[in-house]
């Protein structure tokens, strides 16, 4: 059992409620102890006596006593401070989700790439060198998502386990969930976008765009999505299933119809008679949630990944319950 802490409020958790906020750091401690910790006054945050209900800002120190729990849920958010002051082993660790002889899963952060490139300096395949087996087998990538999207990442431990997943997702024998926060509400709740895409390169890097079929370097890209809730009439939270793979596929399809993912740095508009909402960060509300996946030993692996700190705050703001996004899963 630890002792008395005092932990900063990152910038990631400004707004969020104090039940959620401990909910997050200390995944074991129930609502009635925390509640008799509070009356107590063994939590305090920077210093004065709170409530469940009271909202945390960033800056602010909460108090936590010894507690009979274990701190941070595996795999959970990891804040931009954690990303940049996390050794490689330790950032590994709190990433993971799940391991087993042939196969790794990672909860990847917002913000940090998946391979390297010009001007990054520290990337996935970069900390993978860290685990190097006794063997001197490197973990290896069998997939990839964008810097600025976080969640479910898999990576293989043996060339073997390598071959059969990239040929998983090849074949399209994956279930790939996200999740995202868009402008406005779609007009239908569910529906299938087929386009066709191409990369075009513009003073701020490579960007798709929606192409003509049979335009030169065009590529099908098929996506599905549904809404899963809406906040008023502003902001829609929806699933969103890629079918192909392509470059930014789900970021563009959004945009495509009329519905941009909040906080792209690329492809969100801004629209002078809309106003983004107050209390949300202006990063990209895109998360690989969930992965089905069949394994190389056989059989299938099913891996949820938790949302990242600034989705979290931005589901909090909003009064959305992310178990309504898992209930079809019963």
């Amino acid at each position: 059992m630890a002792g008395i802490e005092h932990i900063k409020v990152e910038p990631e958790e400004g707004g969020m409620r104090l039940d959620r906020w401990f909910k997050i750091h200390y995944p074991g401690l129930g609502f009635g102890p925390l509640q008799k910790l509070l009356r107590s006054g063994q939590v305090r945050v920077d210093g004065g006596r709170v409530k469940t209900d009271a909202r945390v800002e960033a800056g602010q120190t909460v108090r936590v006593p010894p507690l009979d729990v274990d701190s941070k849920v595996k795999g959970g958010p990891i804040s931009s401070t954690d990303l940049k002051n996390s050794d490689d082993v330790d950032l590994l660790k709190r990433m993971l989700l799940h391991e087993d002889e042939k196969v790794f899963v990672f909860n990847k952060p917002a913000g940090i790439a998946v391979q390297g490139g010009s001007g990054i300096n520290r990337h996935i395949d970069g900390l993978l060198e860290a685990w190097t087996s006794s063997k001197g087998e490197k973990p290896r990538l069998v997939h990839r998502i964008d810097r600025d999207t976080s969640g479910v990442l898999v990576v293989a431990r043996t060339r073997g386990a390598a071959q059969k997943l990239t040929a998983a997702f090849r074949e399209r024998d994956t279930k790939k969930t996200y999740w995202s926060l868009v402008k406005g509400v779609p007009r239908k709740h569910q529906d299938k976008i087929s386009t066709w895409l191409v990369k075009e390169q513009t003073p701020d890097g490579d960007r798709m765009r929606i192409a003509k079929h049979g335009e030169e370097g065009a590529d099908h890209a098929v996506s599905y999505y549904r809404v899963i809730d809406t906040a008023a009439q502003n902001l829609a939270w929806l699933e969103m299933e890629p079918y192909t793979g392509r470059t930014h596929q789900l970021r563009v399809h959004a945009l495509h119809m009329g519905h941009p993912i909040i906080g792209d740095p690329k492809y969100y508009i801004e629209d002078v008679n809309w106003d983004f909402p107050g209390g949300i960060q202006k990063r990209l509300h895109l998360h690989a949630r969930k992965i089905d996946i069949p394994h190389p030993s056989g059989g299938r692996l099913r891996v949820t990944a938790p949302l990242p700190p600034h989705m979290v705050q931005s589901w909090n703001l909003l009064g959305l319950d992310v178990a309504d996004g898992d209930r079809d899963d019963e």
